[in-house]
Formats: structure tokens, sequence, C-alpha cells
């Protein structure tokens, strides 16, 4: 099995869970870190998301609800999160004004 590492996802945060990153298929990914950045002059919250491919998304799925981040700081957690094939790592924001990006490992 080879081992990618690699800039998993980015994206401009959302006020609506949105898929950071799906695993693709036949894969297995590790996500290391998840930098949280507020690009705002005021505090901020996020929200952190697992769904496994065979679930409708629900309470136990959250890995950190409503989460503050002051103004114009940035919050970097290693993690460790393992997913299978199709699994989705969901983040959402109180507003706009935050950036995600996972870094992590492909196994294929």
């Amino acid at each position: 099995m080879a081992n990618s590492y690699k800039v998993l996802g980015q994206l401009a945060g959302s006020t609506t869970a949105t898929a950071l990153y799906t695993c693709p298929s036949a894969t297995e990914a590790v996500i290391s870190t998840l930098i949280i950045c507020n690009r705002a002059a005021a505090a901020k919250t996020y929200k952190i998301i697992l769904r496994p491919d065979d679930e409708t998304l629900a309470d136990k799925h959250y890995l950190a609800f409503d989460v503050a981040i002051a103004a114009n700081d940035t919050t970097a957690l290693t993690l460790g999160i393992t997913m299978n094939a199709s699994d989705k790592l969901y983040v959402s924001s109180s507003d706009t004004n935050l950036s995600f990006t996972a870094f992590g490992s492909e196994i294929a």
C-alpha cells in the first residue's frame, strides 16, 4: 500500500455543513492536522463533523460544536482522524470569515 502525504482539503467557511474532504474509493485516509483560521476582527465559531459513508448525519458525528476562535487567530488541531472510503469530513462556521485546511495522508 502506498502512502500519499498532502493537503487533503481547503475551503472558506460556510454556515451550512460543507464537505472539506471525502475519502476516495479504494482508499483509507488519516487527517493528521486541521488548521482553522479566523480572518475577521471578531470572534467566530466552528463545527467539525465526521460522517461515515453508510450513515445519515446525526448528533453523534460531531467532533466539535460551536467552538470559539478569537479574532484574527489560527487554531491548529492535531487529530489523527482515520477514514475509510467515502467517509466525509464536514466543517461549518458562524460566517464565511473562517478558512479550513486539512493535512494528512491517503493510503491506497
